[in-house]
């Protein structure tokens, strides 16, 4: 008891340490892109000082005053004594200019802009409604009647609806689990998703100088980087980076992997593409703790066009203004093992999810937000979270003191959260203080396509889009969990009005934006596809 006591104090120490640092830098660095913007008025003012020396003084009032010439060879005379002194001064003034204009440009990054988004979205073919999901897992698993009846109550309660989207491998019987269909399903989102975005912003292929992909559960060799590079016969130059065993949070990580690259590389575009793999990922064995992923996880992906190119601010959608990353891993092992790939019993290989993974969650975000809320919160809920925070360390045990969460829908607009399951939502709901109209990208993304893990964000930001939500000037907070444990979040500023509705774009919404949302009940039971064709048979008979 004492040593975890001891262990929190050192916790609650870190955390008040790292706030205080955070706000601390934030403000230092606000303070000095002041100084520096106004450093022109401060050399002119220095100059006309300078300057002033050079003029003689007025004579007095009852003094009669010389003549033009007397004044003339009088200020000569000054300057002559004095040119080195104002020499040294005026040198001076120039090379600390010159020091400080380097240094503002060295320190002010290239600003990176997303040029514009693609999400996939499967053809009819992959359709399937949880009735039939249930059918074709039970026919083609060895699942025991209990983990049918599991898998059944986890879709009631998961906010899935009826139309998500499965690759042709896990709905037919049986099951095609082969290293060639898990290829055909990747191969078919990675491209879609890639045509569509370079169709629809007219970027030749040659002119990408970064490509990401992240891909958390399937990392075929060659690498989904070089996949690109042999299809679109990209430059030998690119820069390629392949993300595996990152989770749900991957994209981020991507995001903020491909904001310092283009740090270094001047006048480029960045590809970043977020998939997963459904085929190889399948669980077909009765472990309770790996049938939850069977409910939640369907096929999807997207891709992002980022730009460091002043050209494309003009028609850029978005500037990247913060990317935070936190990894909790090394916090505890529990945090570290709540999510993982293993085998059960049996040999089955599957992703297990912990009972605890709701509180690693929660701790995750309280990291995240401590060193996200000092760069995009007002200084008044600054002050506030910082009080709570002395509060609770003067409190110590002796006082149940809650922590402060600071209220974000001051300085941000629009929420994305990444659409990991019903609890996941609401839990973030309740803790951020975020409304329905706040949640509702994240809850109609989980409803419409299920959780596409790390993708799933670009579909959300893409439902705000196609319900004409984002305005210029808006700012746009995506969060996402991943693995290991991982909280990430980025931050976005509109630099236009987005509004994608009914116009021809590769907005995965476009045939369903207007019937959206829908209520989604808590517990939504449904009838099994044997039940269903007993009911038909039975009204025809």
């Amino acid at each position: 008891m004492a040593n975890q006591q001891h262990r929190s104090s050192i916790a609650m120490d870190r955390e008040l340490f790292r706030t205080v640092r955070q706000a601390a830098l934030n403000h230092a660095r606000l303070l000095y892109h002041r100084l520096v913007s106004r450093l022109p008025h401060l050399l002119a003012v220095t100059f006309l000082v300078a300057a002033a020396q050079l003029v003689p003084m007025p004579p007095s009032p009852s003094a009669p005053l010389p003549p033009v010439g007397a004044l003339l060879r009088e200020a000569a005379a000054r300057a002559r004594a004095d040119a080195g002194l104002v020499a040294a001064a005026l040198a001076g003034v120039a090379a600390c200019a010159c020091v400080c204009a380097y240094a503002y440009a060295a320190s002010r990054p290239r600003p990176v802009y997303l040029v514009d988004l693609a999400a996939y979205r499967p053809g009819p073919a992959h359709r399937a409604t949880r009735a039939e999901s249930i059918r074709h897992f039970a026919q083609a698993g060895r699942f025991t009647d209990d983990s049918v009846a599991f898998q059944t109550r986890m879709l009631e309660r998961a906010g899935v609806g009826d139309a998500t989207h499965f690759p042709a491998s896990i709905l037919g019987v049986p099951v095609d689990m082969s290293l060639r269909a898990a290829r055909e399903e990747s191969e078919a989102v990675v491209f879609g998703v890639v045509d569509d975005l370079l169709r629809t912003t007219g970027v030749r292929a040659a002119d990408v100088g970064v490509v990401i992909v992240n891909s958390s559960l399937f990392s075929p060799t060659p690498s989904f980087t070089s996949l690109l590079v042999n299809r679109y016969g990209l430059r030998h130059d690119v820069v390629t980076h392949n993300l595996s065993g990152m989770g749900c949070s991957a994209g981020i990580i991507a995001i903020d992997l491909a904001k310092h690259l283009l740090q270094v590389h001047p006048d480029t575009y960045a590809l970043v593409v977020s998939t997963e793999n459904i085929t190889l990922n399948a669980y077909l064995g009765n472990h309770r703790p790996m049938l939850v992923t069977n409910t939640l996880f369907r096929m999807g992906g997207a891709a992002v066009l980022l730009s460091n190119r002043a050209a494309d601010r003009g028609r850029a959608k978005y500037r990247l203004v913060h990317t935070v990353r936190t990894h909790r891993g090394g916090a505890s092992d529990e945090s570290y093992a709540c999510v993982t790939q293993e085998e059960d019993g049996e040999g089955n290989v599957g992703v297990s999810l912990s009972k605890n993974l709701m509180s690693v969650a929660g701790d995750a975000l309280r990291s995240n937000i401590t060193t996200l809320g000092p760069l995009v919160l007002p200084l008044s809920e600054q002050l506030r979270f910082l009080a709570a925070a002395l509060l609770r360390r003067v409190a110590g045990g002796k006082a149940k003191v809650k922590p402060y969460v600071p209220d974000f829908k001051l300085a941000l607009e629009h929420f994305c959260i990444h659409a990991g399951g019903r609890g996941v939502l609401d839990e973030l709901e309740r803790s951020l203080g975020l409304s329905a109209w706040h949640m509702e990208p994240s809850r109609m993304t989980l409803y419409r396509f299920g959780n596409t893990s790390s993708s799933s964000l670009w579909y959300e930001l893409a439902y705000c889009e196609a319900k004409g939500r984002i305005k210029k000037g808006d700012r746009v907070w995506q969060i996402a969990f991943g693995s290991g444990f991982k909280c990430n979040s980025a931050v976005w500023k509109a630099l236009r009005t987005v509004d994608d509705a009914g116009r021809e774009t590769n907005n995965p919404w476009a045939d369903d934006i207007h019937d959206l949302p829908v209520h989604v009940p808590k517990v939504s039971p449904f009838a099994s596809s044997d039940q269903q064709a007993a009911s038909t048979n039975g009204q025809h008979a």
